[in-house]
């Protein structure tokens, strides 16, 4: 009878958390164990006094001012004094930015109608058209192995990506700009880098974090009719700098200094600042015209008021200003577009030079840090997923053109394993791509997503590069224009260093700025905190509590039913996703609630654990964008292979993650616990099927136009005479001839053709009449030609020795 009685309590318990009612639940179970006992022959006394007991548990809990005096301020004390201390720098880039998805995944239970009405819009007729017209123009123009040869694009790339305005994407058109919306930069970006890594870079920085962006935003009236036309026509060139060498990934501990004063600028005595800085890695220094400069400024004279140290303060500074040493080249991993050190001495520059003027100064930081928040979600994104675009393409091709043992290299399955993850992944990007570009053009500024996206697009770029190498083998790794992979591979590196380095953004950002950003009650606590106000930190803390007890309710059950019965709409497979990723949700929360509470401040200390955090937290998004994605394209049975291929990869990343966790928890025992409650039936994901693999490989090589499908954003040459269209053409002449390859093998197997070499089968099936004349002058015709895509390149050893980049 005991137990019955128990287990009922625990189901109550349990049914009330599920939905969401913690205090509820314990009042009911707590009563079915008086009532329990009671029938089960508990004395009157006791019972009287377990009633007392939970009526004065329902006082203390359930009466808010009771609760503040009894619990809530001794608690607040303690939340107080377990805080990490958080610099001004720190508190800034915290609140940089917006929040958006990442709140729904921290809810535990994502509103998946809110996702499924949230627009992904596709690009306006104008913007088309310069995609289908000056972009493709631009990417004909561009000769990437000359580019690498030359050490620069040519001066008639130059002069056209001036006059079509590449640099004013981001210009409003009252300005002189294009206009255009961050998708519409992601296509233009994405399409550039699948032609030339220089070429996109050249166009991505003016449009990304820089000086058009900056203005934008925080300009004066005066500075932004000035400069914002001069930049969209590129008149003017900017960079920004901001990188020096003891301020990296610390951005916050720039060493760069300028002191308010007055000086002499024009003959006219005028208030200003005295600059002194270093810079290093800055993109388009060599060339550009106009530098924004990051700085810290101090005023020791009050010329500006009584604050001596004004903080970090940005500045335009033309290129002929005197005193500013630019124009010298770094050379990064070869790759030849414009990047170089910057360096000024004692330069006087007039207070309104100021980004903002004077009413900017100090405003710095948090300028870069709100700029970066939607900055990064377009410009590495879009490069990395035209490269993994471009590595589909080209490997679904060789590895149908090039050939083993009689059979297309792409039909061993060691093979088909690496182009199937090349498929998978560079479908699961895109849908990230579009979804975050979406979510900058509704007004966002995702701070938390677009570090997501930056850091993990970049990385799967890197792993599609490594499979691609690898199926390639030496028609990857020898240099020479008919080698189509080698230089956007020497790019990667830069890709993952620049605008935050993927190690910290991994570590230290994403769940850190996540976690405090996102979550439903987290940000309610710090403030309450901060402002000392008991009212609302008792609300926001007694909230916490019981969502992280409702929240690991949910956790448990769905962990032992799979999610199966959690209610989403959608097709079957879509619901079935959205199912998964509801059920990760919960159980990514709870790891991370239970950290927070156990760990304290020392939470950020321990990055591998943060890093781990962040893993589940990102392949959380990433899947759930590919869902969007599927759904949002018709929720196709085409499509199918695609979504399923990657959600499945994106879940053993997150169960790795979250498992990996609880083996290494600093609290063993709770690590045990939490891996017992989420994951009691042991691991329930190991990545896509082998049979899915195989399906998908099949794709990237062209099977029901998979491989279109899956770089259709890219440019695609079809001038025979260069790399990717000799490729192209080898590959559809390959495809033509499948029925006859088809054909003679089958004759070779049942014994027409039987002891003939490989070499001589064409010719000997042609006289034997299993094809015809017409048949085996196509076959050679194709043979030919593929033999010429697979060749490399080779060079005297004069001309080898001038090789370049």
């Amino acid at each position: 009878m005991l137990w019955i009685v128990i287990l009922l309590a625990i189901l109550v318990m349990v049914s009330f958390l599920y939905v969401g009612h913690g205090f509820l639940g314990g009042v009911f179970a707590l009563l079915v164990l008086i009532v329990g006992g009671h029938y089960g022959g508990a004395s009157i006394i006791f019972t009287g006094w377990a009633v007392i007991f939970i009526a004065v548990l329902s006082a203390i809990f359930g009466i808010h001012n009771i609760r503040r005096i009894v619990l809530t301020s001794s608690l607040m004390t303690i939340v107080k004094r377990s805080l990490p201390k958080i610099s001004e720098t720190e508190q800034t880039a915290l609140d940089a930015g917006t929040v958006w998805w990442d709140a729904e995944i921290f809810s535990g239970r994502p509103d998946w109608e809110r996702l499924g009405k949230f627009d992904v819009s596709g690009l306006t007729a104008e913007e088309q058209d310069f995609l289908d017209g000056p972009v493709e123009e631009i990417c004909r123009m561009t000769d990437d192995w000359k580019t690498a040869q030359n050490r620069d694009l040519s001066p008639e790339v130059w002069q056209e990506l001036k006059k079509q305005q590449f640099f004013g994407m981001i210009i409003p058109k009252e300005y002189g700009g294009l206009g255009f919306s961050a998708q519409a930069h992601s296509a233009v970006v994405l399409k550039l880098s699948s032609r030339s890594l220089p070429l996109s870079v050249v166009v991505m920085v003016p449009n990304s974090l820089g000086p058009a962006e900056l203005l934008l935003h925080y300009g004066t009236k005066e500075q932004k009719e000035y400069y914002l036309p001069r930049l969209a026509k590129g008149e003017e060139l900017p960079c920004f700098a901001l990188t020096e060498p003891k301020a990296g990934s610390d951005a916050a501990s720039i060493q760069s200094s300028g002191v308010v004063c007055r000086g002499k600028f024009e003959g006219k005595d005028v208030l200003g600042i005295r600059l002194n800085w270093r810079k290093r890695y800055i993109t388009l220094a060599p060339v550009a015209t106009v530098v924004g400069l990051a700085f810290k400024l101090y005023d020791p004279s009050e010329l500006l008021g009584d604050q001596e140290d004004l903080g970090i303060t940005c500045a335009l500074i033309p290129r002929e200003t005197k005193g500013m040493a630019i124009g010298k080249r770094h050379d990064p991993m070869g790759v030849p577009f414009p990047n170089g050190p910057i360096e000024g001495k004692d330069v006087f520059i007039p207070l309104d030079w100021v980004i903002g003027g004077q009413a900017g100064v100090g405003q710095g930081w948090r300028m870069l840090m709100e700029s970066l928040a939607a900055g990064r979600s377009v410009s590495l994104p879009s490069l990395s997923l035209g490269a993994a675009q471009l590595a589909t393409r080209v490997t679904g091709a060789y590895a149908t053109v090039r050939r083993q043992f009689g059979l297309p290299i792409g039909r061993f399955e060691g093979v088909a394993e690496r182009l199937a993850r090349i498929g998978g992944l560079t479908y699961g990007m895109d849908a990230a791509r579009k979804l975050t570009c979406a979510a900058v053009d509704a007004g966002e500024r995702p701070s938390v997503l677009s570090g997501i996206a930056k850091a993990y697009l970049t990385e799967n770029m890197r792993l599609v590069f490594l499979d691609a190498m690898d199926i390639l083998g030496g028609a990857a790794i020898c240099r020479g224009p008919k080698n189509l992979l080698s230089r956007a591979y020497d790019g990667i590196p830069i890709a993952i260093t620049v605008e935050g380095a993927n190690i910290l953004t991994r570590s230290m950002i994403i769940f850190g700025q996540g976690s405090i950003r996102g979550h439903p009650f987290v940000p309610q606590e710090l403030e309450a905190v901060g402002k000392n106000d008991l009212t609302a930190f008792d609300e926001a803390f007694w909230g916490h509590i019981n969502f992280t007890m409702c929240n690991a309710a949910r956790a448990g059950v769905d962990g032992l039913t799979g999610g199966r019965f959690i209610r989403v709409e959608g097709t079957p497979v879509a619901r079935r996703h959205k199912q998964l990723l509801t059920r990760y949700s919960s159980a990514f929360v709870l790891v991370a609630d239970v950290s927070m509470l156990m760990l304290g401040s020392s939470l950020k200390r321990r990055e591998i654990l943060s890093g781990r955090l962040a893993d589940a937290l990102s392949w959380h998004y990433l899947a759930t964008a590919a869902v969007k994605r599927f759904e949002d394209e018709g929720s196709l049975a085409n499509d199918e292979i695609y979504l399923n291929w990657f959600c499945a990869y994106a879940y053993q990343q997150i169960e790795q993650a979250l498992i990996t966790i609880t083996h290494n928890y600093p609290v063993r025992f709770l690590g045990t616990g939490l891996r017992l409650k989420l994951f009691f039936w042991g691991r329930s994901a190991h990545g896509p099927s082998d049979k899915e693999s195989l399906e998908l490989a099949r794709r990237v090589m062209g099977e029901k136009e998979g491989r279109d499908r899956l770089s259709k954003d890219i440019a695609v040459s079809r001038n025979t005479d260069e790399a990717m269209g000799a490729l192209e053409e080898a590959y559809y002449k390959i495809l033509a001839i499948a029925p006859l390859d088809e054909r003679i093998r089958t004759a070779r197997k049942t014994g027409a053709l039987k002891g003939v070499d490989r070499e001589d089968l064409p010719v000997v099936a042609a006289e034997k009449g299993i094809i015809s004349k017409e048949e085996l002058k196509q076959l050679q015709d194709a043979n030919s030609l593929a033999d010429t895509a697979i060749e490399v390149d080779d060079y005297t050893a004069a001309a080898y020795k001038k090789l370049k980049g």
